[in-house]
């Protein structure tokens, strides 16, 4: 079997996709790269990602994947006994519903909070952290409405609240691609500090998630 290519780095979103490929028992080949890391490996993402995202995928037969959202939507349409999406189809739309917020409101948000001179026009740096700043508090806030939106009871029962995929009723409870999304992307931008102060039962879930037997290997190797 031709294996997956992964093109990620430590750290970054490709943990996601990592975990979703080992979960769904699918060989992969790992190019570590990202924008930030001059080298030859770059030059090959850039051939088929201009963007220089990561993560970027390539399937077995060759076509090219981008967008964490869209690659953990493709595995677990490919591969449904992985149970990374739910199997009935209101839970599945919920659980569509969830990656793509993340990927919009979340990730998106990261993105000007770690390059804000690529969001504003001007070079003074005071100007720059002012976008930073602003990012950042509109990034903690769309957590505080993602978990109030698909975890409404997890502050009162942080231990025993299902996992964020919602795989429905009759369906095993197990991280899922929800899960591994955002467990990733909170990682990020102060998030974590923010819902400890603010929504602690959330947070409690996604170090449930981190530390589940089947994820907390590639986390390990992302965050050791």
């Amino acid at each position: 079997m031709t294996p997956y290519t992964l093109y990620g780095f430590k750290g970054s979103g490709s943990a996601a996709v990592e975990a979703a490929l080992e979960w769904a028992e699918q060989p992969y080949r790992m190019v570590r790269t990202a924008s930030w890391a001059r080298g030859s490996a770059l030059n090959k993402l850039a051939a088929i990602n201009p963007l220089k995202q990561i993560p970027t995928l390539v399937l077995p037969d060759g076509t090219v994947m981008s967008e964490s959202a869209a690659i953990l939507i493709h595995l677990g349409l490919l591969h449904p006994q992985a149970g990374l999406l739910p199997a009935q189809a209101a839970a599945r739309a919920r659980c569509l519903r969830a990656l793509v917020y993340v990927a919009a409101n979340c990730y998106s948000a990261v993105s000007v909070s770690d390059f804000p001179q690529r969001w504003t026009a001007s070079t003074d740096d005071a100007a720059q952290q002012d976008v930073r700043h602003a990012a950042r508090a509109q990034l903690h806030h769309h957590w505080s409405v993602f978990a109030d939106l698909f975890a409404p009871h997890v502050e009162q029962a942080p231990d025993t609240a299902p996992f964020l995929t919602g795989l429905g009723a009759g369906a095993a409870d197990q991280p899922g691609a929800v899960d591994l999304l955002a467990a990733v992307v909170s990682k990020w931008s102060g998030t974590r500090a923010y819902l400890k102060a603010q929504r602690p039962g959330f947070l409690a879930l996604l170090q449930r998630i981190e530390q589940h037997p089947r994820v907390e290997p590639v986390f390990a190797r992302h965050w050791p």
